[in-house]
Protein backbone atom coordinates (compact mmCIF):
# COMPACT_ATOMS: atom_id res chain seq x y z
CA UNK A 1 0.00 0.00 0.00
CA UNK A 2 1.70 3.21 -1.15
CA UNK A 3 1.15 6.54 0.55
CA UNK A 4 -2.12 8.06 -0.60
CA UNK A 5 -0.40 11.30 -1.66
CA UNK A 6 2.22 11.03 -4.39
CA UNK A 7 4.93 13.67 -4.23
CA UNK A 8 6.11 14.86 -7.63
CA UNK A 9 9.64 16.31 -7.66
CA UNK A 10 9.39 20.08 -7.20
CA UNK A 11 10.27 22.31 -10.14
CA UNK A 12 12.33 24.32 -7.66
CA UNK A 13 13.52 22.65 -4.47
CA UNK A 14 14.74 23.91 -1.14
CA UNK A 15 18.23 22.88 -2.26
CA UNK A 16 17.90 25.04 -5.37
CA UNK A 17 16.93 28.00 -3.17
CA UNK A 18 19.93 27.43 -0.89
CA UNK A 19 22.30 26.99 -3.83
CA UNK A 20 21.40 30.49 -5.01
CA UNK A 21 22.18 31.97 -1.58
CA UNK A 22 25.47 32.89 0.07
CA UNK A 23 24.64 30.51 2.92
CA UNK A 24 21.46 29.29 4.68
CA UNK A 25 21.80 31.77 7.54
CA UNK A 26 22.08 34.78 5.25
CA UNK A 27 19.10 33.60 3.24
CA UNK A 28 16.81 32.99 6.22
CA UNK A 29 17.84 36.16 8.07
CA UNK A 30 16.65 38.18 5.07
CA UNK A 31 13.75 36.06 3.83
CA UNK A 32 10.64 38.19 3.19
CA UNK A 33 8.24 35.85 5.00
CA UNK A 34 8.43 37.57 8.38
CA UNK A 35 6.95 36.25 11.60
CA UNK A 36 4.93 33.10 12.13
CA UNK A 37 1.23 33.97 11.89
CA UNK A 38 -1.58 32.37 13.91
CA UNK A 39 -4.25 32.46 11.18
CA UNK A 40 -8.03 32.87 10.86
CA UNK A 41 -8.88 33.11 14.58
CA UNK A 42 -9.66 36.72 15.57
CA UNK A 43 -6.74 38.63 17.04
CA UNK A 44 -8.79 39.54 20.13
CA UNK A 45 -12.31 38.77 21.30
CA UNK A 46 -12.19 41.13 24.29
CA UNK A 47 -8.65 42.37 24.83
CA UNK A 48 -5.50 40.29 25.04
CA UNK A 49 -4.74 41.32 28.64
CA UNK A 50 -8.05 40.02 30.02
CA UNK A 51 -7.81 36.93 27.85
CA UNK A 52 -4.40 36.10 29.34
CA UNK A 53 -5.62 36.71 32.89
CA UNK A 54 -8.62 34.43 32.33
CA UNK A 55 -6.56 31.28 31.83
CA UNK A 56 -5.05 31.80 35.28
CA UNK A 57 -8.23 32.90 37.12
CA UNK A 58 -11.41 31.59 35.44
CA UNK A 59 -11.60 29.60 32.19
CA UNK A 60 -10.74 30.02 28.53
CA UNK A 61 -11.45 28.46 25.19
CA UNK A 62 -8.34 28.16 23.04
CA UNK A 63 -9.16 27.75 19.34
CA UNK A 64 -6.42 25.57 17.84
CA UNK A 65 -8.30 24.74 14.68
CA UNK A 66 -6.23 26.67 12.19
CA UNK A 67 -2.53 27.06 13.05
CA UNK A 68 -1.37 23.43 13.00
CA UNK A 69 -1.13 20.60 10.49
CA UNK A 70 -3.00 17.35 10.97
CA UNK A 71 -1.32 14.29 9.46
CA UNK A 72 -3.45 11.14 9.72
CA UNK A 73 -1.37 7.98 9.34
CA UNK A 74 -3.28 4.72 8.76
CA UNK A 75 -2.18 1.18 8.00
CA UNK A 76 -0.33 -1.87 9.29
CA UNK A 77 3.01 -0.01 9.34
CA UNK A 78 1.80 3.23 10.92
CA UNK A 79 3.47 2.38 14.22
CA UNK A 80 6.63 1.23 12.42
CA UNK A 81 6.93 4.57 10.58
CA UNK A 82 6.50 6.57 13.76
CA UNK A 83 8.77 4.39 15.87
CA UNK A 84 11.57 4.56 13.30
CA UNK A 85 11.49 8.37 13.39
CA UNK A 86 10.81 9.11 17.08
CA UNK A 87 13.21 9.46 19.99
CA UNK A 88 10.26 8.27 22.10
CA UNK A 89 9.29 4.65 22.56
CA UNK A 90 5.91 3.61 21.19
CA UNK A 91 5.87 0.26 23.00
CA UNK A 92 3.54 1.42 25.77
CA UNK A 93 1.21 3.50 23.62
CA UNK A 94 -2.28 2.00 23.46
CA UNK A 95 -5.32 3.37 21.68
CA UNK A 96 -6.84 6.46 23.32
CA UNK A 97 -3.50 7.84 24.45
CA UNK A 98 -1.42 10.77 23.23
CA UNK A 99 2.22 11.69 23.61
CA UNK A 100 4.70 14.29 22.50
CA UNK A 101 6.45 13.16 19.35
CA UNK A 102 10.02 14.30 18.63
CA UNK A 103 12.00 13.31 15.51
CA UNK A 104 15.67 14.11 14.96
CA UNK A 105 18.02 14.05 11.99
CA UNK A 106 20.67 11.35 11.49
CA UNK A 107 23.03 13.72 13.35
CA UNK A 108 20.69 13.84 16.37
CA UNK A 109 19.39 17.40 16.01
CA UNK A 110 15.73 18.25 16.44
CA UNK A 111 13.46 18.66 13.42
CA UNK A 112 10.44 19.74 15.46
CA UNK A 113 7.83 18.26 17.75
CA UNK A 114 4.10 17.90 18.14
CA UNK A 115 1.39 15.75 19.68
CA UNK A 116 0.71 12.23 18.45
CA UNK A 117 -2.81 10.86 18.99
CA UNK A 118 -3.37 7.07 18.88
CA UNK A 119 -6.98 7.12 17.71
CA UNK A 120 -7.52 3.59 16.31
CA UNK A 121 -5.49 0.34 16.38
CA UNK A 122 -3.77 1.22 13.09
CA UNK A 123 -4.38 4.97 13.00
CA UNK A 124 -2.36 7.83 14.48
CA UNK A 125 -2.73 11.58 13.99
CA UNK A 126 0.19 13.97 14.28
CA UNK A 127 -0.78 17.55 15.19
CA UNK A 128 1.84 20.29 15.01
CA UNK A 129 3.94 22.45 12.73
CA UNK A 130 4.84 21.64 9.15
CA UNK A 131 8.51 20.51 9.54
CA UNK A 132 7.48 17.27 11.24
CA UNK A 133 4.64 16.68 8.76
CA UNK A 134 7.08 17.06 5.88
CA UNK A 135 9.65 14.76 7.48
CA UNK A 136 7.06 12.02 7.99
CA UNK A 137 5.77 12.37 4.41
CA UNK A 138 9.31 12.03 3.09
CA UNK A 139 10.11 9.00 5.25
CA UNK A 140 6.82 7.30 4.30
CA UNK A 141 7.50 7.81 0.61
CA UNK A 142 11.14 6.70 0.69
CA UNK A 143 10.86 3.85 3.20
CA UNK A 144 9.19 0.46 3.10
CA UNK A 145 5.98 1.33 4.94
CA UNK A 146 2.49 -0.02 4.33
CA UNK A 147 0.61 3.17 5.22
CA UNK A 148 -1.89 5.67 3.87
CA UNK A 149 -1.51 9.37 4.63
CA UNK A 150 -4.09 12.14 4.81
CA UNK A 151 -2.54 15.60 5.03
CA UNK A 152 -4.65 18.42 6.48
CA UNK A 153 -2.42 21.48 6.23
CA UNK A 154 -2.77 24.47 8.53
CA UNK A 155 -5.02 27.24 7.30
CA UNK A 156 -3.55 29.98 5.07
CA UNK A 157 -1.73 32.70 7.01
CA UNK A 158 -3.67 35.34 5.09
CA UNK A 159 -6.87 33.84 3.64
CA UNK A 160 -7.88 37.31 2.35
CA UNK A 161 -11.58 36.63 2.78
CA UNK A 162 -11.58 33.26 1.02
CA UNK A 163 -13.33 30.28 2.60
CA UNK A 164 -11.20 28.08 4.85
CA UNK A 165 -11.78 24.33 5.22
CA UNK A 166 -10.13 21.90 7.63
CA UNK A 167 -10.51 18.18 8.29
CA UNK A 168 -10.88 18.73 12.06
CA UNK A 169 -11.85 21.57 14.36
CA UNK A 170 -9.82 21.59 17.58
CA UNK A 171 -10.65 23.50 20.78
CA UNK A 172 -9.29 23.49 24.32
CA UNK A 173 -11.12 24.35 27.54
CA UNK A 174 -8.56 25.38 30.15
CA UNK A 175 -8.25 27.24 33.45
CA UNK A 176 -9.33 26.78 37.11
CA UNK A 177 -13.04 26.67 36.16
CA UNK A 178 -12.49 24.49 33.09
CA UNK A 179 -13.97 21.34 34.63
CA UNK A 180 -17.12 23.23 35.62
CA UNK A 181 -17.53 24.27 31.99
CA UNK A 182 -16.87 20.74 30.76
CA UNK A 183 -19.49 19.19 33.06
CA UNK A 184 -22.04 21.86 32.12
CA UNK A 185 -21.30 21.12 28.47
CA UNK A 186 -21.75 17.39 29.08
CA UNK A 187 -24.94 17.85 31.08
CA UNK A 188 -23.52 15.98 34.06
CA UNK A 189 -20.34 14.79 35.79
CA UNK A 190 -17.33 13.87 33.67
CA UNK A 191 -14.91 11.29 35.02
CA UNK A 192 -11.45 12.85 35.29
CA UNK A 193 -8.93 11.38 32.88
CA UNK A 194 -5.25 10.85 33.46
CA UNK A 195 -2.92 13.25 31.65
CA UNK A 196 -2.78 12.64 27.87
CA UNK A 197 -5.54 10.01 28.03
CA UNK A 198 -8.35 10.24 25.49
CA UNK A 199 -12.08 9.66 25.69
CA UNK A 200 -15.33 11.16 24.34
CA UNK A 201 -17.78 13.86 25.43
CA UNK A 202 -21.42 14.34 24.53
CA UNK A 203 -22.41 17.81 23.34
CA UNK A 204 -26.09 17.79 22.54
CA UNK A 205 -26.55 15.12 19.89
CA UNK A 206 -22.85 15.15 18.99
CA UNK A 207 -20.12 12.95 20.43
CA UNK A 208 -16.65 14.50 20.24
CA UNK A 209 -13.18 13.13 21.00
CA UNK A 210 -11.34 14.45 24.07
CA UNK A 211 -7.78 14.61 25.37
CA UNK A 212 -6.91 15.41 28.99
CA UNK A 213 -4.57 18.37 28.81
CA UNK A 214 -3.47 21.23 31.04
CA UNK A 215 -1.84 24.02 29.07
CA UNK A 216 -2.85 26.67 31.58
CA UNK A 217 -1.73 24.73 34.68
CA UNK A 218 -5.13 23.29 35.62
CA UNK A 219 -7.04 20.20 34.42
CA UNK A 220 -8.74 20.76 31.08
CA UNK A 221 -9.74 19.01 27.88
CA UNK A 222 -8.87 19.31 24.24
CA UNK A 223 -11.85 18.57 22.00
CA UNK A 224 -11.93 17.78 18.29
CA UNK A 225 -14.18 16.48 15.58
CA UNK A 226 -15.26 16.97 11.94
CA UNK A 227 -14.93 20.56 10.76
CA UNK A 228 -18.58 20.68 9.67
CA UNK A 229 -19.55 20.75 13.38
CA UNK A 230 -17.14 23.58 14.24
CA UNK A 231 -19.65 26.41 14.62
CA UNK A 232 -22.14 24.35 16.62
CA UNK A 233 -19.51 23.10 19.08
CA UNK A 234 -17.92 26.51 19.52
CA UNK A 235 -21.27 28.09 20.31
CA UNK A 236 -22.09 25.29 22.76
CA UNK A 237 -18.79 25.73 24.61
CA UNK A 238 -19.26 29.48 24.96
CA UNK A 239 -22.83 29.01 26.21
CA UNK A 240 -21.77 26.38 28.77
CA UNK A 241 -19.03 28.68 30.06
CA UNK A 242 -21.11 31.81 30.48
CA UNK A 243 -21.78 31.27 34.20
CA UNK A 244 -18.10 30.51 34.85
CA UNK A 245 -16.69 33.60 33.09
CA UNK A 246 -15.19 31.56 30.27
CA UNK A 247 -13.38 33.78 27.76
CA UNK A 248 -12.61 33.06 24.12
CA UNK A 249 -8.88 33.60 23.57
CA UNK A 250 -7.78 35.31 20.38
CA UNK A 251 -4.66 34.60 18.37
CA UNK A 252 -2.78 37.48 19.96
CA UNK A 253 -3.07 36.22 23.56
CA UNK A 254 -2.86 32.53 22.65
CA UNK A 255 0.64 32.83 21.25
CA UNK A 256 2.01 34.07 24.59
CA UNK A 257 0.77 31.09 26.63
CA UNK A 258 3.95 29.17 25.96
CA UNK A 259 5.98 31.78 27.89
CA UNK A 260 4.27 30.64 31.10
CA UNK A 261 4.09 26.92 30.33
CA UNK A 262 7.65 26.59 29.05
CA UNK A 263 7.40 25.08 25.55
CA UNK A 264 9.70 26.40 22.81
CA UNK A 265 7.42 26.02 19.78
CA UNK A 266 9.67 26.98 16.89
CA UNK A 267 13.15 25.41 16.90
CA UNK A 268 14.88 25.66 13.56
CA UNK A 269 14.46 22.30 11.74
CA UNK A 270 18.00 20.95 11.52
CA UNK A 271 17.85 20.00 7.85
CA UNK A 272 19.79 22.76 6.07
CA UNK A 273 23.14 20.94 6.06
CA UNK A 274 24.38 17.37 5.82
CA UNK A 275 24.63 14.80 3.05
CA UNK A 276 22.88 11.51 2.36
CA UNK A 277 19.30 11.45 3.63
CA UNK A 278 19.29 15.18 4.39
CA UNK A 279 20.53 16.11 0.90
CA UNK A 280 17.78 13.96 -0.60
CA UNK A 281 15.27 15.62 1.69
CA UNK A 282 16.27 19.15 0.67
CA UNK A 283 15.87 18.12 -2.99
CA UNK A 284 12.42 16.68 -2.14
CA UNK A 285 11.19 19.80 -0.35
CA UNK A 286 9.77 22.48 -2.63
CA UNK A 287 10.54 26.19 -2.73
CA UNK A 288 7.03 26.73 -1.35
CA UNK A 289 7.68 24.61 1.75
CA UNK A 290 7.82 25.90 5.33
CA UNK A 291 11.53 25.13 5.40
CA UNK A 292 12.24 27.20 2.28
CA UNK A 293 10.33 30.18 3.68
CA UNK A 294 11.46 29.99 7.29
CA UNK A 295 12.94 33.12 8.81
CA UNK A 296 15.69 33.47 11.40
CA UNK A 297 15.41 36.55 13.61
CA UNK A 298 17.47 38.01 16.42
CA UNK A 299 20.83 39.29 17.53
CA UNK A 300 22.72 35.99 17.33
CA UNK A 301 24.44 35.77 13.95
CA UNK A 302 26.71 32.96 12.82
CA UNK A 303 27.77 31.91 9.34
CA UNK A 304 27.41 28.28 10.42
CA UNK A 305 23.77 27.13 10.19
CA UNK A 306 24.52 24.28 12.59
CA UNK A 307 25.00 26.81 15.40
CA UNK A 308 21.20 27.26 15.26
CA UNK A 309 20.40 23.56 15.65
CA UNK A 310 19.21 22.15 18.99
CA UNK A 311 19.41 18.75 20.67
CA UNK A 312 16.56 17.06 22.54
CA UNK A 313 18.22 17.83 25.89
CA UNK A 314 18.37 21.56 25.14
CA UNK A 315 14.62 21.70 24.48
CA UNK A 316 13.75 19.65 27.56
CA UNK A 317 13.11 16.39 25.70
CA UNK A 318 16.10 14.42 26.94
CA UNK A 319 13.94 12.30 29.24
CA UNK A 320 11.92 11.16 26.24
CA UNK A 321 14.83 9.34 24.62
CA UNK A 322 14.54 5.54 24.68
CA UNK A 323 17.03 3.25 23.02
CA UNK A 324 14.69 0.25 23.08
CA UNK A 325 14.07 0.78 19.36
CA UNK A 326 16.10 1.72 16.31
CA UNK A 327 15.32 5.24 15.10
CA UNK A 328 16.88 7.85 12.84
CA UNK A 329 19.52 9.65 14.89
CA UNK A 330 19.74 7.09 17.70
CA UNK A 331 23.43 6.38 17.16
CA UNK A 332 24.29 10.08 17.07
CA UNK A 333 22.38 10.75 20.30
CA UNK A 334 24.21 7.93 22.07
CA UNK A 335 27.50 9.69 21.27
CA UNK A 336 26.37 12.94 22.93
CA UNK A 337 26.99 13.64 26.62
CA UNK A 338 23.76 14.89 28.23
CA UNK A 339 25.75 16.61 30.99
CA UNK A 340 27.39 18.99 28.51
CA UNK A 341 24.19 20.07 26.76
CA UNK A 342 22.69 23.48 27.21
CA UNK A 343 19.45 23.40 29.19
CA UNK A 344 16.16 25.20 28.89
CA UNK A 345 15.36 28.07 31.26
CA UNK A 346 13.09 31.10 31.48
CA UNK A 347 14.69 34.53 31.40
CA UNK A 348 12.89 37.31 33.30
CA UNK A 349 13.72 40.64 31.64
CA UNK A 350 14.45 43.68 33.81
CA UNK A 351 11.55 46.12 34.07
CA UNK A 352 13.80 49.18 33.80
CA UNK A 353 15.29 48.02 30.51
CA UNK A 354 11.84 47.22 29.14
CA UNK A 355 10.76 50.77 29.94
CA UNK A 356 13.78 52.04 27.96
CA UNK A 357 12.82 49.89 24.96
CA UNK A 358 9.24 51.15 24.87
CA UNK A 359 10.21 54.77 25.63
CA UNK A 360 12.59 54.83 22.65
CA UNK A 361 9.57 54.95 20.32
CA UNK A 362 8.97 58.50 21.50
CA UNK A 363 12.54 59.75 21.25
CA UNK A 364 12.54 62.16 18.32
CA UNK A 365 16.33 62.48 18.23
CA UNK A 366 17.59 58.89 18.27
CA UNK A 367 17.09 55.63 16.39
CA UNK A 368 14.65 53.51 18.46
CA UNK A 369 15.36 50.07 19.80
CA UNK A 370 13.79 47.09 18.04
CA UNK A 371 10.02 47.25 18.53
CA UNK A 372 8.89 44.87 21.29
CA UNK A 373 5.39 43.80 20.30
CA UNK A 374 2.88 42.74 22.94
CA UNK A 375 2.31 40.11 24.09
CA UNK A 376 4.34 38.16 21.49
CA UNK A 377 7.55 39.96 20.55
CA UNK A 378 8.92 37.36 18.11
CA UNK A 379 9.51 38.71 14.62
CA UNK A 380 10.73 35.57 12.83
CA UNK A 381 9.65 31.96 12.50
CA UNK A 382 12.73 30.86 14.47
CA UNK A 383 14.16 33.36 16.94
CA UNK A 384 17.71 33.54 18.28
CA UNK A 385 18.87 36.38 20.51
CA UNK A 386 22.35 36.17 22.01
CA UNK A 387 22.51 35.65 25.79
CA UNK A 388 25.80 36.98 27.18
CA UNK A 389 27.61 36.99 30.52
CA UNK A 390 29.44 39.86 32.20
CA UNK A 391 32.46 39.37 29.96
CA UNK A 392 30.31 39.55 26.81
CA UNK A 393 30.70 35.85 25.95
CA UNK A 394 27.69 34.13 24.40
CA UNK A 395 26.42 31.61 26.96
CA UNK A 396 23.01 30.84 25.48
CA UNK A 397 20.25 31.63 23.02
CA UNK A 398 16.93 33.30 23.79
CA UNK A 399 14.39 31.59 21.50
CA UNK A 400 10.86 32.79 22.29
CA UNK A 401 10.08 36.22 23.72
CA UNK A 402 7.08 38.18 24.91
CA UNK A 403 5.15 39.57 27.84
CA UNK A 404 3.06 37.75 30.45
CA UNK A 405 0.10 39.77 31.69
CA UNK A 406 -0.23 37.25 34.53
CA UNK A 407 3.34 37.75 35.72
CA UNK A 408 3.52 41.43 34.67
CA UNK A 409 6.94 40.61 33.29
CA UNK A 410 8.70 40.31 29.95
CA UNK A 411 9.91 36.73 29.59
CA UNK A 412 11.79 34.59 27.12
CA UNK A 413 12.49 30.89 26.83
CA UNK A 414 16.16 30.18 26.35
CA UNK A 415 18.84 27.51 26.27
CA UNK A 416 21.94 28.29 28.36
CA UNK A 417 25.22 26.63 29.25
CA UNK A 418 24.80 23.83 31.82
CA UNK A 419 26.88 25.51 34.54
CA UNK A 420 24.64 28.62 34.75
CA UNK A 421 22.52 28.40 37.94
CA UNK A 422 19.02 29.64 38.60
CA UNK A 423 19.17 33.23 39.80
CA UNK A 424 22.19 34.09 37.66
CA UNK A 425 22.31 37.55 36.14
CA UNK A 426 22.88 37.67 32.37
CA UNK A 427 22.06 39.97 29.47
CA UNK A 428 20.11 39.48 26.24
CA UNK A 429 21.04 41.52 23.19
CA UNK A 430 17.70 42.72 21.81
CA UNK A 431 17.62 43.76 18.17
CA UNK A 432 19.63 42.79 15.12
CA UNK A 433 23.10 44.12 14.25
CA UNK A 434 23.78 46.84 11.67
CA UNK A 435 20.34 48.39 11.94
CA UNK A 436 18.49 45.19 11.17
CA UNK A 437 18.05 42.63 8.41
CA UNK A 438 15.78 42.82 5.35
CA UNK A 439 12.88 40.82 6.84
CA UNK A 440 9.53 42.54 6.38
CA UNK A 441 9.04 42.54 10.15
CA UNK A 442 12.22 44.51 10.84
CA UNK A 443 12.37 48.29 10.94
CA UNK A 444 15.58 50.31 11.21
CA UNK A 445 16.64 50.14 14.84
CA UNK A 446 19.54 49.93 17.26
CA UNK A 447 20.43 47.16 19.68
CA UNK A 448 20.16 47.23 23.46
CA UNK A 449 21.51 44.92 26.15
CA UNK A 450 18.72 43.89 28.52
CA UNK A 451 19.42 42.57 32.00
CA UNK A 452 17.78 39.20 32.69
CA UNK A 453 17.50 36.78 35.61
CA UNK A 454 17.68 33.03 35.00
CA UNK A 455 14.48 31.40 36.26
CA UNK A 456 12.85 27.95 36.13
CA UNK A 457 10.79 26.36 33.38
CA UNK A 458 7.86 26.78 33.63
CA UNK A 459 8.17 30.29 35.04
CA UNK A 460 4.68 30.23 36.54
CA UNK A 461 4.63 28.51 39.94
CA UNK A 462 0.98 27.63 39.31
CA UNK A 463 2.00 25.64 36.24
CA UNK A 464 5.09 24.08 37.88
CA UNK A 465 3.02 22.83 40.80
CA UNK A 466 0.16 21.34 38.78
CA UNK A 467 1.26 20.55 35.22
CA UNK A 468 1.72 16.81 34.63
CA UNK A 469 3.78 16.87 31.42
CA UNK A 470 7.09 15.12 31.95
CA UNK A 471 9.23 18.05 30.79
CA UNK A 472 7.19 20.68 32.68
CA UNK A 473 7.13 19.03 36.10
CA UNK A 474 7.84 21.01 39.24
CA UNK A 475 11.50 21.87 39.52
CA UNK A 476 12.29 21.38 35.81
CA UNK A 477 15.10 23.68 34.74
Amino acid sequence: MAPSIHHDPPSTSLQDVLDRSANPVEYMRNAPTGAYIYPVVASEFTNWRDEVLAWRHTAVMFDQTHHMDNLIITGPDAKKLLSSTAINSLENFPVNRAKQYVPVTPSGYVIGDGILFHEEPEQYTYVGRAPVTNWLLFQAEHGDYDVELLVDRRSPSRPMGKAVQRHYWRLQIQGPRAWDVIERLNGGPVEPLKFFHMSTLDIGLMTVRTLRHGMAGAPGLELWGPYDHYDDVREAVMAAGADFRLVAVGARAYSSNTLESGWIPSPLPAIYSGNGMLADYRAWLGADSYEANNTIAGSFVSKNIEDYYTTPWELGYGSFIRYDHEFIGSHALQQMDPATQRRKVTLAWDDEDMVRIHASMYDKDAVPYKFFDLPNANYGSSNFDAVIDEAGAVVGLSMFTGYSANERTALSLAVVDPDIPLGARLRVIWGEPDGGSQKTTVEHHQQIEVGVTVAPVPYSRAVRDSYEGAWRKKGQV
